[in-house]
């Protein structure tokens, strides 16, 4: 199973449909900063579980409260999801990570930085942000499962994508 992670869109859906095309996932997630941009992916793309988080971004683009952290089972795995900013993952990771694993969960995925970053820590748990969707060509994190576990993270750009098309 396929999972897709976006973040910070930004109101730039063009590779966000791009990913959607090439890797038909099973799950998408969008970690805010225009979490509209996650409701028009999903209303396109019916069928396909959306899981979305708000950004600070999205604060006054909110019609009803929608809860800032999420901690859903997706695919078989337990995921922690949260845009970033309630973390102060700019100053590090740290507060993500002890969130993450009090849950108990197999990854913590934010954004918020722009900056992408994939990598698993000494206790096995994943740590992902899919860096923006919506500058710089775009990037996005692709999460594989088998048997109710991740057996690969990684990153996706635009060319990355256009190679396996």
């Amino acid at each position: 199973m396929k999972i897709l992670v976006f973040s910070d869109s930004h109101s730039a859906l063009s590779f966000m449909r791009l990913c959607m095309d090439a890797i038909k996932p099973d799950a998408v997630i969008h970690l805010g900063d225009h979490y509209d941009d996650g409701e028009v992916i999903k209303e396109e793309y019916l069928g396909i579980p959306m899981y979305q988080v708000p950004g600070n971004c999205d604060k006054y683009r909110m019609r009803t409260f929608v809860p800032e952290i999420l901690v859903e089972r997706v695919c078989g795995v337990d995921l922690y999801m949260t845009h970033g900013h309630k973390h102060n993952v700019k100053l590090g990771i740290w507060a993500l990570l002890r969130d993450a694993r009090q849950w108990k969960c197999a990854a913590a995925l934010y954004g918020h930085t722009h900056v992408a970053d994939c990598h698993q820590e000494e206790d096995g748990m994943w740590v992902l942000n899919p860096g923006s969707c919506g500058y710089n060509g775009g990037s996005a994190g692709l999460i594989e499962i088998t048997d109710k576990k991740i057996t690969a993270c990684r990153l996706i750009d635009r060319w990355s994508l256009e190679e396996n098309l």
